[in-house]
């Protein structure tokens, strides 16, 4: 069964997406089996039509404009964004109007029909192949083939020898001459549009959702608001914030501000629900003792994950960084000994010397022993694990036990809770698109910005260029910032972390925090 979340091109099975390598010579993505092939796969019905046969040469089938459904929100308006500029004027018999919404359509008086595609940007695949590729490239067509024009222009070609049309150049087929196709690849941009494409909003719910707020209380506020709604559904409406006191319209900096201050709150290790790891201060995980520390701490991390769900749904970012392993469980992929190092480097080691070497001598048991308010406690790692010697031939059985241990088992429950909030937002199928780093990135942003590749890949409008005088003074903002972010001594001496300490966007060259707009011409 195909996975109704892969890309598809129109005209093309379940899975499979056309796109253009350099030299303008269409190939076809199976995201089913990951694979390339210059060969094009066999068409729904309808979509594109059949070449003439070879004897009669009748007109070409009619592509069929079928109008587009109301409710299908998820396809821009208008022509699509980043092509080669204007596409000239409309074919004759069609006019462009606007829909009530905003949103363009065109109307072909000809067939009396409507569509939202621009018929400037629909050219037949075998056309604009055409137009960008040399033939000469190629070489002659193979024995028995003919190339023929059609009488509306698009070439087509007959094989003599079976008596057989096909629009598809045959020489393209022929891994000899045109090398083996482009490897397959999705990266994160591709799949982060296809993630909002996927994520609708529901019809029956609020035009907003309000959350008025204390600053002095802002956890405890937000919690009561948020884990009160039934409707989950109801949290993907606008967001309209208000702090006491501080009335005002928010076009989105107010949210912003909003999931910086509470992921602050939520990941503070004086709560008792996440606490540091091993390895540094910097990123967190979640605190297997959080119960004897808060009572309801099950119904705060079904809060915490609604308001991850919210973020991601939104597009906004949280204020913090988990260990690998709790994005690989948000992904349901197994935690291997690798996801170690990054926790506790000295630990990993330890394993990692038990894995290469023979631990008999060190006469170690299936046991663990866990510090918990300043007292060791020893833990079985299977039933009479106290009695059970590691050797040579169950140490990898002892390994495992280990990490499911220490980043599995002991927070089952929490993480339990955590993925029932985020999950009734955001579709647990849709985000195992992302591999572990690509869900960092889609949740968090990025850890640290180079703010040279920032400047590099920065556009710039209504008469500012790099190097206006205003711009120059922009430039130094970032630099500043990052010098007090990366060096203690001098953050310290400034008094503390400065107000506006640099956030971790999600793409230094493309995106702002909370937003993935381009960077432009706000200069």
């Amino acid at each position: 069964m195909e996975d109704p979340l892969l890309p598809t091109s129109a005209g093309l099975p379940p899975g499979w997406e056309v796109r253009t390598d350099d030299k303008g010579r269409p190939y076809y993505i199976d995201h089913n089996s990951q694979t390339t092939t210059w060969q094009r796969p066999a068409a729904q019905a309808g979509v594109e039509g059949n070449p003439p046969p070879a004897t009669a040469l009748p007109a070409s089938p009619s592509l069929g404009q079928l109008a587009p459904p109301p409710q299908d929100s998820s396809r821009q308006p208008g022509p699509p964004q980043g092509g080669a500029g204007d596409p000239g004027p409309l074919p004759k018999g069609w006019e462009v109007r606007n829909a009530p919404s905003g949103r363009l359509f065109f109307i072909d008086h000809n067939t009396k029909t409507t569509t939202w595609e621009d018929p400037r940007l629909r050219v037949p695949p075998p056309t604009r192949r055409k137009a960008s590729l040399d033939p000469g490239e190629l070489g002659p067509l193979p024995p028995g083939w003919e190339e023929r024009t059609h009488t509306d222009g698009r070439a087509f070609f007959i094989n003599h020898n079976t008596k057989k049309t096909q629009w598809e150049d045959p020489r393209l087929q022929d891994v000899a001459i045109t090398r083996p196709a482009v490897p397959y690849s999705r990266d994160y941009k591709r799949k982060y549009e296809f993630f909002r494409k996927k994520l609708k909003k529901p019809t029956d719910i609020p035009n907003k959702f309000d959350l008025k707020l204390h600053r002095n209380s802002l956890l405890e506020d937000s919690y009561r608001r948020i884990i009160s709604v039934k409707k989950a559904e109801c949290l993907k409406a606008r967001l309209w914030i208000e702090f006491e006191g501080e009335k005002g319209l928010d076009y989105g900096g107010v949210a912003r501000e909003w999931f910086f201050l509470l992921s602050r709150e939520m990941f503070n290790p004086y709560y008792g629900l996440f606490e540091y790891s091993a390895a540094d201060n910097y990123t967190r995980q979640i605190n297997p003792n959080s119960g004897l520390c808060n009572e309801d701490h099950l119904s705060y991390f079904k809060f915490i994950g609604r308001v991850a769900g919210m973020a991601v749904y939104h597009g906004k970012l949280l204020d913090g960084f988990f260990i690998r392993p709790f994005y690989k469980m948000m992904l349901q992929k197994p935690i291997t000994l690798c996801d170690m190092e990054s926790v506790d480097s000295e630990y990993h080691s330890s394993l990692k010397w038990i894995l290469e070497n023979d631990p008999t001598e060190l006469d170690l048991r299936f046991t663990v022993d866990e510090e918990r308010f300043g007292q060791t406690h020893q833990h079985e790692l299977k039933s009479g694990g106290s009695d059970l010697v590691v050797t040579n031939e169950n140490k990898h059985e002892y390994i495992h036990l280990v990490i499911q241990w220490r980043f599995v088992n002991r927070i089952k429950r929490q993480m339990a809770a955590f993925k029932e909030g985020f999950f009734e937002l955001i579709p647990q199928d849709l985000i195992r698109i992302f591999d572990e780093n690509e869900l960092e990135l889609l949740m968090c942003g990025l850890g640290d910005v180079d703010v040279n590749d920032w400047r590099e890949h920065t556009k710039y409008k209504n008469g500012y260029s790099a190097n206006h005088v205003v711009v120059q003074w922009f430039w130094k903002v970032p630099s500043i910032l990052w010098l007090f972010e990366r060096d203690p001594r001098k953050r310290a001496g400034a008094g503390g972390d400065a107000a506006g300490a640099p956030r971790k966007w999600q793409d230094p060259s493309q995106s702002l925090p909370g937003d993935r707009s381009r960077v432009s011409g706000r200069f």
